[in-house]
């Protein structure tokens, strides 16, 4: 008999979900940097533990949005929690309760969904101070459990994946055994080209960056030509993202590629481009150009 479990994954911006997701899922199906509001889009990934099929919605950091693409991640992750099985609410271990978290258990009252509290970072603190954080998120709101877990170290990886078995319920599974997320090919590729941006440069400039695969061509030898059309908003940042001589959009272009061969397995020819579009986040026919549109 086989079971599956829909499980939304949510917490503040740089709290660790797409690094917990790719951690669960065992290969990399979300980008991470170690800048905050990575995630935009809902991602979809799938874990397979024996009979049980696991569907993890990986959304955006929930934060006071400035733009209107800040608009659309918000409603990403407050549509994301409600008709599931499962809410994971992902914090850090600080002993205090901030406004997203505030916001997000709230609408875990509001949708009546169940949910679990997982504290990640616990390689970080000393189990006195864990047991505070514990308590505190105790007397806020009755969660199901309270799991302390290490995404980076796997720590407690295998108890939150026995807790999460309980909301599994009997029936098909959604998903082909074989795939672990839903994601287009050309859309992940473009993701591993955005995180070399958020790696390589610094302050507003990555967060102001869109990209898109333009080509995708697999050549009779087994090569794969893609070009990755890189928007910026404004055109000081497109020469910051250039850089002298060529050297930064080298320098982000090898190791995407790096990234990409590895994804499809096969050797990569890949070509990018800069290009302006002054202030796509804040335009509404920009951003669903890029995809960003409500469902």
């Amino acid at each position: 008999m086989t079971r599956s479990a829909m499980i939304t994954v949510c917490g503040r911006p740089n709290v660790g979900k797409s690094t917990l997701t790719n951690a669960l899922v065992g290969e990399k199906v979300a980008i991470v940097s170690n800048k905050p509001q990575t995630t935009r889009n809902r991602i979809t990934a799938i874990v397979s533990r024996g009979d049980t099929q696991f569907v993890l919605m990986d959304t955006p950091g929930f934060h006071k949005p400035r733009t209107r693409l800040g608009d659309y991640m918000v409603n990403v992750v407050r549509e994301s929690v409600a008709d599931v099985d499962c809410v994971l609410l992902l914090v850090e271990p600080i002993a205090s309760i901030g406004p997203q978290e505030e916001a997000l258990i709230a609408r875990l009252k509001e949708a009546g969904v169940p949910a679990i509290l997982v504290i990640n970072k616990i390689d970080t603190v000393d189990k006195a101070r864990l047991l505070e954080v514990m308590a505190v998120y105790a007397a806020a709101h009755a969660f199901d459990a309270i799991l302390p877990i290490s995404a980076r170290t796997g720590d407690g990886l295998d108890e939150l994946l026995d807790e999460l078995g309980k909301y599994a319920e009997e029936g098909p599974h959604l998903f082909p055994e074989d795939m672990i997320t839903d994601q287009p090919e050309r859309q992940i590729c473009a993701e591993l080209v955005r995180e070399k941006l958020l790696k390589c440069l610094d302050k507003e400039i990555p967060h102001g960056t869109a990209v898109e695969i333009t080509r995708f061509h697999e050549r009779e030898d087994g090569i794969i030509e893609l070009e990755a059309t890189i928007y910026c908003e404004k055109d000081s940042h497109k020469g910051i993202i250039i850089g002298k001589k060529g050297a930064m959009l080298k320098k982000i272009g090898e190791l995407a590629r790096e990234d990409i061969e590895e994804l499809l397995g096969a050797k990569v020819y890949l070509q990018t481009w800069v290009k302006v579009k002054e202030n796509w986040r804040d335009s509404v026919a920009q951003l669903r150009n890029f995809g960003f549109t409500e469902s």
